[in-house]
C-alpha cells in the first residue's frame, strides 16, 4: 500500500499496563491524531489498570474508529505469552493497520514479532522500559538481548528524549530503521496556573508509588530536615505496589503529624497540595509530572536523572543529585527557603514548556515519524 502525505492512516496504539504517563502518552497522541482525521486504535492489557483504566479507554473509545481492545498479557515474560501474541495477531489481521505503534517493552516485542510487510510499519517507543534494568542484571541481560534481536525488526523508533535515545545506542545498539525523538506534550488548559491550597503542606509528590519513583528517599529527606530543626509536612498523592511500604516506614520514623496521604487524585490537585513540588526519581525517562507541572507554574525541584534535565534545560540550580537523600534535602530547604527564587525559576520554566512540550507539536512530530519511515520503504 502507497501511503502519501494526506491519506489517513490506521494507526493501532499497544501497550501492556495502560496506567502512568506511557498511558497519559497514548491518548495524547491518540486524540490529536483522531482529530487529525486518522483512524486510530488502542490495545492494552486487561488484568491491570483497575478502574481508572476501564474509565478513560471508555472515555476515548467513541472516537477511536479502529477501537479499544483489551488483552490479557503479563507483566514479565510467561508461557501465556504465546497465545496473548496471537490473540493480538488476529486483530491485527483484522483491523489491517498502516502503522503499528508498540509503547513499553512487551507491547513493543509484541508489534516487532509481526512479519515484515510491504502494508505496515513497526514503531516502537520504550517509554523506559526494559532500559530501566541494569545490563549487568540478570534480567538486564535478557532484556538487552530480547531488544538486539528485534531492533532491526523495526521501522521507526520514536523516544520521548534524548536521553532514552542515547541510552538505548548505549546499550542495546544503532539501528537501522528511523530513529526520532519527540517529547512528551501537554494540552493548552494545562497551562492554566495552579495556585496553593489553603491546607498545603510545605512539599508535595504526585505520581505513583514504585522503587524507581523515589517517594521513599522524599519520605527520608523530609526525615532529615525534621531531624535538623525544620519541621516540613508532605503530602504525598498517588498509589501503587509500594504504599503499604511507605506508610510502615513514615510510621517507623514518627512522621504520622507531618505526612499525609491524599491517594490517587488528578495531577493539578495533587499540585495545589504543596507550596513545592518534589520529583525524587532514581529513574525516568520523560516524566509528564513534570513537565505538567512546569506549564501550570509550579515551583519544582527534581532528580538530575533521565531526561528530567531536558525539561529544565539551564536551571541546573533545580535538579539534585539522584538517589541521594541529603543532596534532596539541601534541595528543598533552599527552595522552600528562597520562594521569590523558587517561584521566578517556575515562570521561566513555564515559558519553556510553551514553547517545546505542546501536544500539538507532539503529535505533528509522531506522525511526521510515521511519514518519514513510509518513505523510507
Amino acid at each position: 500500500m502507497a501511503v502519501v502525505s494526506d491519506t489517513p492512516l490506521r494507526i493501532l496504539h499497544a501497550v501492556r499496563a495502560p496506567v502512568g504517563g506511557i498511558i497519559r502518552h497514548i491518548l495524547d497522541v491518540a486524540n490529536g491524531q483522531a482529530d487529525r482525521g486518522h483512524l486510530v486504535g488502542i490495545v492494552a492489557d486487561s488484568i491491570t489498570g483497575g478502574e481508572r483504566a476501564d474509565a478513560a479507554l471508555a472515555e476515548i473509545a467513541p472516537r477511536l474508529k479502529l477501537g479499544v481492545h483489551r488483552l490479557a498479557i503479563q507483566r514479565e515474560p510467561h508461557p501465556t505469552d504465546f497465545l496473548a501474541w496471537a490473540r493480538f495477531m488476529r486483530l491485527v489481521s483484522r483491523l489491517k493497520p498502516d502503522v503499528l505503534h508498540g509503547h513499553g517493552a512487551k507491547a513493543g516485542a509484541f508489534v516487532r514479532f509481526k512479519p515484515r510487510s510491504a502494508s505496515t510499519i513497526r514503531v516502537y517507543t520504550p517509554h523506559g522500559g526494559s532500559l530501566h534494568y541494569p545490563p549487568s542484571t540478570l534480567k538486564g541481560a535478557f532484556y538487552a538481548r530480547l531488544e538486539r534481536t528485534l531492533m532491526n525488526h523495526t521501522e521507526l523508533f520514536l523516544f520521548e528524549s534524548a536521553f532514552a535515545r542515547d541510552t538505548y545506542q548505549r546499550v542495546i545498539g544503532t539501528p537501522k530503521g528511523l530513529v526520532k525523538c519527540v517529547f512528551n506534550g501537554v494540552t493548552a488548559g494545562e497551562f492554566d496556573p495552579v495556585a496553593a491550597a489553603d491546607d498545603a503542606s510545605d512539599v508535595a509528590y504526585v505520581g505513583e508509588f514504585r522503587h524507581i519513583k523515589g517517594a521513599d528517599l522524599l519520605v527520608d529527606a523530609v526525615a532529615r530536615l525534621r531531624a535538623g530543626g525544620m519541621p516540613v509536612t508532605l503530602t504525598l498523592g498517588g498509589d501503587g505496589e509500594e504504599t503499604a511500604r511507605l506508610k510502615a516506614q513514615i510510621e517507623r520514623l514518627g512522621l504520622d503529624q507531618a505526612v499525609r496521604f491524599i491517594g490517587h487524585v488528578k495531577a493539578r490537585y495533587g499540585f495545589s497540595k504543596g507550596r513545592l513540588l518534589v520529583v525524587p526519581s532514581r529513574g525516568d525517562s520523560m516524566p509528564y509530572v513534570v513537565i505538567e507541572a512546569a506549564a501550570a507554574g509550579v515551583p519544582m525541584i527534581a532528580a538530575n536523572v533521565g531526561g528530567i534535565p531536558e525539561i529544565f534545560d539551564t536551571q541546573t540550580d533545580a535538579l539534585f543529585t539522584p538517589s541521594n537523600v541529603s543532596a534532596m534535602a539541601d534541595a528543598i530547604k533552599a527552595a522552600l527557603d528562597n520562594p521569590a527564587v523558587t517561584l521566578a525559576r517556575a515562570t521561566q520554566l513555564r515559558d519553556r514548556v510553551a514553547r517545546h512540550f505542546s501536544q500539538n507539536a507532539m503529535v505533528e512530530g509522531v506522525i511526521e515519524g510515521y511519514r518519514e519511515a513510509f518513505a523510507r520503504r
